[in-house]
């Protein structure tokens, strides 16, 4: 464990070189996502006039922007995408609108997110639930029934998602004491969603949120869930208690590199080079791709393919023994 640890400390330092933002890229890249998106979005509601099912078709492949633009926010939440912080924020705050995240609250979650990935006993902000075989084995009938409800995809890949970005996302519960900052950014994000809404009724009618802006939201959540899952919930992640923790072992073994096709990766901004983002957050996504050219190694490491991918969703619990993240049924078949 030690050299392995030594290995991902020295990856930190080799990946500072890639830290540095360029003003010229950010700006081309907020261009070339934000730009398509606005196009799309009134070319599916002129569509509307023709078809409301082809204006529903536009909006799900708009989703594909909407991803990216939460991804450039994101970007903006680590201070990678500008130099220069409170630009960043303010184009995250904004960006917070459309994706309907406030922006401040989610940063201080995300934060924490990866402050405690991997950690068994810091479980329970920012990341999806997760229990230990021997966690799993020790509930009730109903607390086993419930678990299995809430990680079968059914309701992680489609309730879920749904949830939290349009009921979560509105309220920052869990946060009521940590001061007015966060209730601020929850009730500015949601006036000025409101407005948006409020607006877009009043010039286009019931049918352009039914046909084109609900398709585009659900969509854009239920991908981000599903890369979040795979970020983290693969067969070959890390998990350990407290006393075994390490902050760059987690980044480094339990994050995946979700090593996608190209126009995937350009429009989920590289988010799939997870291991790289968790060892430097403030790499800007624009230059994860260089990183792992230059780095064959971290090329390599964690790889996970588009298909490899669809197998991690029958994995839901740790295995401490095997070090193994495991099936329902593969972990039946372990010895009481």
């Amino acid at each position: 464990m030690k050299d392995h640890r030594l290995q991902a400390t020295e990856w930190t330092r080799i990946l500072v070189k890639y830290r540095e933002p360029i003003l010229s890229r950010s700006i081309f890249e907020l261009a070339v996502t934000l730009g398509p998106f606005v196009a799309i979005w009134a070319l599916a509601w002129w569509t509307l006039s023709i078809s409301p099912w082809l204006a529903a078709a536009l909006a799900l492949i708009n989703a594909a922007f909407l991803v990216r633009l939460f991804m450039i926010q994101h970007d903006c939440g680590h201070g990678a995408f500008f130099k220069h912080r409170p630009l960043g924020d303010w184009i995250g705050r904004i960006l917070g609108v459309l994706t309907l995240t406030p922006y401040d609250v989610w940063r201080k979650n995300h934060s924490i997110h990866h402050a405690t990935t991997g950690n068994l006993d810091r479980r329970g902000t920012g990341d999806l639930p997760t229990l230990t075989v021997r966690e799993y084995r020790a509930k009730s009938w109903l607390g086993r029934a419930m678990y299995r409800l809430v990680r079968n995809p059914v309701f992680l890949f489609g309730i879920a998602p749904i949830y939290l970005f349009f009921l979560q996302n509105r309220l920052p519960i869990g946060q009521m004491q940590t001061g007015r900052r966060y209730w601020i950014s929850a009730m500015a994000t949601n006036a000025a969603i409101g407005a948006v809404l409020g607006l877009i009724l009043w010039l286009g009618g019931m049918n352009v949120l039914l046909f084109v802006f609900l398709p585009t939201t659900i969509m854009a959540a239920i991908t981000g869930v599903w890369f979040f899952y795979v970020q983290h919930q693969f067969e070959d992640t890390v998990w350990d208690n407290e006393e075994d923790w390490n902050l760059h072992d987690a980044a480094f073994s339990g994050s995946s590199h979700y090593d996608l096709p190209g126009i995937l990766r350009w429009m989920t901004a590289n988010i799939g080079v997870h291991h790289v983002h968790h060892l430097a957050s403030r790499i800007p996504f624009y230059r994860l791709g260089e990183a792992i050219r230059d780095h064959d190694l971290l090329a390599q490491s964690k790889r996970i393919t588009l298909w490899e991918s669809f197998r991690c969703a029958r994995l839901h619990l740790w295995d401490e023994q095997s070090r193994k993240l495991l099936s329902f049924s593969d972990a039946r078949a372990l010895p009481a």
